[in-house]
């Protein structure tokens, strides 16, 4: 039975097998490695929450919600929140992101969170699907990225 629970520190390596298995699938731009991964989703202060799909003791996908911060890499206003959703390819469409967003707009309700920012890779067929049936929708231009927004 799969688990949604709150992500931690031991889920490092789990979370980097994650996105990894995307990056291979052609679905993510560059590799990463678990300092990177503790740094963005794990070790980081803007973080409103951070929730893992747990399969037989294995983390197979992870949402991250963060509150914007100034200066953030996606431009998104102050105070918003950033979400980024990762499923292994091999979990994909089975309602793990659906189960996962049911955590993470529960945390931004608690949070205050007004609006939440998904900017998608253009060529991210997957991704912009997921979005648009959580309820997102494009908001503004973003050059290789679409920028969807969802009102909390």
């Amino acid at each position: 039975m799969i688990k949604i629970r709150p992500a931690r520190p031991t889920d490092a390596e789990d979370m980097t097998e994650v996105q990894n298995a995307i990056y291979r699938a052609g679905l993510r731009a560059t590799a990463v490695d678990v300092a990177l991964v503790r740094e963005r989703y794990l070790d980081e202060e803007h973080t409103v929450a951070c929730s893992v799909a747990e399969l037989e003791n294995r983390v197979i996908g992870f949402q991250s919600l963060k509150r914007a911060w100034t200066g953030n890499p996606y431009s998104v206003p102050e105070g918003w929140g950033i979400i980024g959703t990762h499923i292994h390819p091999d979990a994909g469409r089975s309602g793990l992101g659906r189960r996962l967003f049911a955590a993470s707009l529960a945390a931004a309700k608690t949070a205050g969170l007004q609006h939440i920012d998904a900017s998608i890779g253009a060529d991210n067929a997957p991704a912009l699907a997921y979005y648009s049936a959580m309820g997102f929708s494009p908001y503004r231009d973003g050059g290789d990225t679409i920028p969807h927004r969802f009102d909390v």
